[in-house]
């Protein structure tokens, strides 16, 4: 098998902006839009999607801040979106009355910059005060801007952080917490912060005093004020890498104490308690667990735990939020959903749970938001593949009622959705979701299968109305495949397909695509595949390694150069994922794992689509980039489109996302209908 050298011939590809790499990409854009985008059906299909997007009947999900309910909102007419509020009251209503904070089209038409929203930290809990974060064009770094929630305007001299990959949060008032770019040494080798700094108002950020400092081959560091009223405290910590870190307590006079739990371990205090998620056995409890402790209590080297939940082998930790005197736990089992209600006994001699509510057979219940320092109500999104999603509003020991419920936004008439296991060579029961019509009565279909299969990410049951216009309702098949590598059942599972052992991934996936053919779901030439970053791997993966299961794959913002993955933009903070081309040890496993480098000309390879974006500053243009070239030089079939704006999102507005879609499913339909 002839592979790309160590001396790339594609390297000018990966200068992002560079006028000769841009000419390029605008020569594969054309052919993609001239293969896909031409016909009428694609303006039809690419309306009917945006229209989904653009819904003014979609349920507006929202964060509390003291007396109000903040939401970011985008449909047709506002396109960049607005940040607004309104009050528990209006919100009851069918059609709330909103308080417009800022508006994101006119600020992008004033300055003449393509703004994207990114989010803002509202100081707690005085919430008068925001610091905004705008991104351009939908990149990862953000401009940062003071915000004054009473005059809905930017504070004038308040502060302002240039554009950086920033970590910046709320001390008081006039002090901020504050990581970001200020020349040479102020980041790690991912592009991240590497120290953390007390910054007061009107005062250079430059001269801000230093409280902490990671190393450069960590990812980050970080600061943050527990703001928590009686309880507030500073911390500060350093991500080692994407699973190992350190926290810190910082105390009033700039000593720092240990938080003394693994490093791998996640941990926080909340109120009297230190929570702690485990990632491998400690104290004899296993990996997955989720253990509490009074927090003085452990500083003063007490580790008698209060085990909150022990993983099984069928059931794994999904998340946890705190009300004021609860915590919601959010467990899977065989990746269906489902919470309980943990209470502290008010004397620390132990928790209480009960089911907070049951959730219908393959579908996914999500905390959506509480209010930790204020009150026990919680908001509740209950939905599933053909369910679309349900609001509820409750207050634990007062019952929950449908606030606000989304309508159905394509046909479902025919369509069930069913699980079942595949078996995967060394005999792993991988579950899937199949959804679709039943193929026993039609016989075999079009079937469109999705993965991730890493960083610990589960794929949920969700309700998806793009997916529905585009592909189910139009009798095409959607399977999500919960391979190994993502957090289905807890650390083990994502540890099975770590660095070396990423193949056990790309062996799950296969195995899926040969049970659905088995079944009778589909065939090989009817069967598509698509992921997108760590997906997209896997997708190159299958285009390199199973080329014969698939009749089509679409690989999205990918990660395809696995020797130079680690020199391009954030890519450094994914050794722990993948390993480190620069390790002798780990370079043969990584050049194997590399799609980039498999590409040959003497192999059949389905039909594939390439998708990037020219402001993706995580996972660089440059993977897709080379990845085309180098199958169009082998004479191979393949498509590149490249938004450029987007960042690692590929699209920064409902237009771009409605567009990148049509093109995805037109690409599918042509090729496994």
């Amino acid at each position: 098998m002839r592979c790309v050298n160590d001396d790339d011939p594609y390297l000018w590809l990966e200068d992002v902006e560079g006028e000769a790499a841009l000419a390029w990409v605008a020569e594969r854009n054309a052919e993609t839009a001239a293969e896909l985008a031409a016909d009428d059906g694609f303006a039809s299909l690419k309306q009917r999607l945006r229209d989904a997007l653009d819904a003014s009947d979609r349920i507006p999900y929202t964060t509390r801040r003291g007396a109000y309910l903040y939401n970011y909102w985008r449909d047709a007419e506002r396109v960049r979106g607005v940040w607004r509020r309104t009050t528990p009251e209006r919100y009851r209503k069918d059609e709330p009355e909103w308080e417009v904070l800022l508006d994101l089209d006119a600020l992008a038409e004033a300055e003449g910059v393509a703004w994207v929203w990114a989010g803002a930290r509202v100081r707690r809990p005085e919430d008068d005060l925001a610091l905004v974060c705008l991104s351009r064009d939908g990149g990862d770094a953000v401009e940062v801007r003071e915000f004054d929630l009473a005059t809905r305007s930017f504070v004038a001299g308040g502060f302002e952080v240039p554009e950086a990959k920033t970590r910046i949060g709320w001390i008081d008032a006039d002090t901020v917490f504050v990581g970001t770019d200020l020349g040479p040494g102020s980041l790690t080798d991912s592009g991240y912060p590497r120290t953390v700094r007390r910054w007061r108002r009107g005062t250079p950020l430059e001269e801000a005093a230093v409280v902490f400092e990671a190393e450069s081959s960590d990812v980050s560091a970080w600061g943050l004020r527990d703001t928590t009223p009686g309880f507030e405290r500073d911390f500060v910590g350093r991500a080692r890498d994407f699973y190992r870190g350190e926290t810190f307590l910082l105390t009033p006079g700039g000593d720092l104490v240990k938080i003394d739990v693994p490093e791998d371990a996640d941990a926080y205090a909340h109120r009297r308690h230190l929570i702690v998620t485990l990632r491998s056995a400690w104290l004899g409890q296993p990996a997955g667990s989720l253990l509490a402790f009074g927090f003085d209590a452990f500083l003063a080297g007490d580790r008698t735990a209060e085990v909150l939940f022990t993983p099984d082998e069928r059931t794994a930790l999904a998340g946890h939020s705190w009300t004021r005197h609860h915590l919601l736990l959010e467990t899977m089992r065989d990746v269906s959903t489902r919470i309980e209600i943990l209470t502290p006994s008010a004397g620390g001699g132990g928790w209480t749970r009960e089911p907070l509510t049951d959730v219908p057979p393959l579908s996914a219940v999500t905390v959506v938001d509480t209010d930790p320092d204020v009150s026990d109500e919680d908001f509740l999104d209950v939905s599933g593949f053909l369910q679309p999603s349900s609001l509820y509003q409750g207050r634990i020991g007062a019952g929950a009622e449908v606030l606000k419920r989304a309508p159905e936004r394509f046909d479902t008439a025919g369509l069930a959705v069913e699980q079942f296991f595949a078996a995967s060579p060394d005999g792993t029961r991988v579950p899937y979701f199949v959804i679709g019509p039943d193929r026993a009565l039609t016989g075999p279909g079009p079937t469109l299968l999705y993965g991730y299969g890493g960083f610990e990410v589960s794929l949920t049951p969700s309700y998806g109305a793009v997916r529905g216009r585009g592909w189910l309702e139009r009798g095409g098949t959607y399977v999500i495949a919960n391979i190994r590598g993502g957090g289905e059942y807890g650390p083990d599972w994502h540890r099975a397909a770590l660095g070396a052992d990423r193949p056990r991934a790309f062996e799950d996936f296969a195995a899926v695509a040969g049970d659905l053919v088995a079944r009778g779901i589909t065939t090989p030439a009817m069967l598509g595949a698509a992921g997108g970053s760590n997906g997209g791997l896997l997708m190159g993966a299958m285009l390199t390694r199973y080329p014969e299961l698939f009749g089509a794959i679409v690989a999205q913002v990918p990660l395809l150069d696995m020797l130079r993955y680690h020199r391009l933009l954030a890519g450094a903070s994914w050794i722990a994922e993948y390993g480190d081309p620069d390790v002798e040890a780990d370079r043969p496993h990584l050049r194997a794992l590399s799609p980039y480098h498999r590409l040959a000309a003497d192999r059949a390879y389905p039909p594939v689509l390439l998708m990037t974006s020219t402001r993706d500053d995580r996972v660089h243009p440059g993977h897709a980039r080379k990845t085309a070239a180098r199958l169009r030089e082998l004479g191979h079939r393949v498509l590149l489109h490249e938004n450029t704006g987007g960042g690692h999102a590929g699209a920064s507005d409902n237009e771009q996302s409605a567009h990148n879609n049509a093109l995805m499913y037109a690409f599918l339909w042509q090729h496994l209908s």
